[in-house]
């Protein structure tokens, strides 16, 4: 996505500068002047975005190695944001340090317990570096560089490491080379509508519902779905909690006729108890790599 010439856009990013929603977030609005607004948690990013309606966010929804984000599915959902655009992107490691660091000088890697795990075969190749989980990638390259810490390094990504004038002692440390996460991008639902695409270029939704507990309930919906040419790329479900067996199911659509899939939504709609659209946007069939 590039939008020359404009202000710069706040984006809220959940981690400190240079993690990977940071490095996500610039590939995304590439060509545009960002300003990353670092949130601890996803719950604190949703906050800070209910409360500034000029600000985007990025927030990470499924992973290739761990899944959907389930949690996120329900902030998003119990958000006002909506759904402006998709980013995914292949997730590659790096082991930094402070410059001068040798891969022999470290004797303590710090990282996310999750980083750690992706790099495990790298680290345990290297048994004299004692493991730390630590809160956040980003947050630990930034605290080796800020408090001086020799022998130590970090996993994190490239952007980390240069933003914090680490040297990059090895490159590609992850275990897994397929290792993919899909971010959305959201927004205040009346700044959405401003950087919401053409009509015809919509392709992908993304949409939330409620059924009877009734049998073949899912079913009738995904027949309709098929019959208007919509294509279901994804389908989540999570139980509703007091209510049970039943279940709120989270699904992504895809289509090439705009008009023909807000008629599948229409007719599904007297079926279902609650339907909400999170989101319409472009599907992003390219997969970058962010390190």
């Amino acid at each position: 996505m590039t939008e020359n010439n404009q202000s710069k856009l706040k984006v809220a990013i959940q981690g400190v500068a240079g993690c990977f929603h940071d490095a996500a977030a610039r590939q995304y609005f590439e060509g545009r002047e960002i300003e990353p607004v670092p949130c601890e948690s996803f719950h604190a990013l949703f906050d800070a975005l209910s409360t500034d309606a000029s600000m985007v966010g990025i927030v990470a929804i499924e992973n290739t190695i761990a899944g959907s984000l389930l949690a996120n599915h329900e902030l998003l959902r119990q958000s006002n944001q909506t759904i402006v655009g998709e980013h995914s992107v292949r997730i590659s490691h790096v082991l930094c340090a402070l410059p001068g660091e040798t891969v022999e000088s470290i004797t303590e890697v710090n990282s996310h317990p999750m980083a750690l795990m992706q790099c495990e075969q790298f680290l345990r190749r290297h048994p004299h570096m004692r493991m730390v989980e630590k809160f956040d990638t980003a947050g630990s390259a930034e605290e080796i560089s800020r408090e001086r810490l020799s022998g130590h390094a970090a996993v994190c990504g490239e952007l980390a490491a240069r933003l914090y004038g680490l040297d990059i002692l090895e490159r590609g440390i992850e275990t897994n080379k397929r290792n993919y996460t899909r971010f959305l991008i959201i927004a205040d639902p009346l700044l959405a509508n401003e950087m919401k695409p053409r009509e015809e270029l919509l392709d992908k939704a993304s949409i939330v519902f409620t059924l009877p507990h009734s049998h073949g309930a899912l079913s009738k919906v995904l027949t309709i779905l098929s019959f208007y040419d919509v294509n279901l790329t994804k389908i989540q479900s999570l139980p509703i909690v007091g209510r049970e067996w039943e279940y709120r199911f989270y699904v992504d659509l895809t289509f090439s006729s705009y008009v023909r899939y807000r008629q599948a939504i229409e007719a599904v709609r007297p079926l279902t108890n609650e339907l909400r659209i999170l989101g319409e946007y472009v599907e992003r069939v390219g997969v970058n790599t962010m390190s």
